[in-house]
């Protein structure tokens, strides 16, 4: 567990070719920042946790569900866990995402 973690010892990853931190790890949850690039795409793809997330900057079309939702500054959303879902960067920017349970494959 990393219950407190200072900027300067954020862990750099990537997924599907998208840069991203991880902020904290609680005993069920992560959190995570993600790094859009325009030039980013995240295809459908599903995982066994619920992932919930706030957009910091940049636009993006979220599916899911049979839906598409254009997100932008201040948006949130909320995915079931193992549902399909994909990301649309229109424009690159950040996004907060909360993962529980933890990711194994973001550690």
């Amino acid at each position: 567990m990393k219950n407190v973690v200072k900027k300067e010892d954020f862990v750099s990853k990537q997924f599907l070719g998208v840069d991203f931190v991880v902020l904290s790890i609680g005993k069920d949850s992560m959190v995570t920042k993600m790094l859009y690039k325009s030039t980013d795409n995240v295809p459908f793809h599903q995982h066994p946790n619920e992932q919930s997330g706030y957009v910091i900057s940049g636009k993006y079309n979220l599916k899911f569900g049979g839906q598409e939702y254009p997100l932008s500054e201040g948006d949130s959303y909320s995915i079931p866990a193992n549902v399909e879902h994909s990301i649309t960067i229109i424009e690159a920017g950040e996004v907060v995402d909360v993962f529980t349970p933890i990711r194994q494959d973001y550690l």
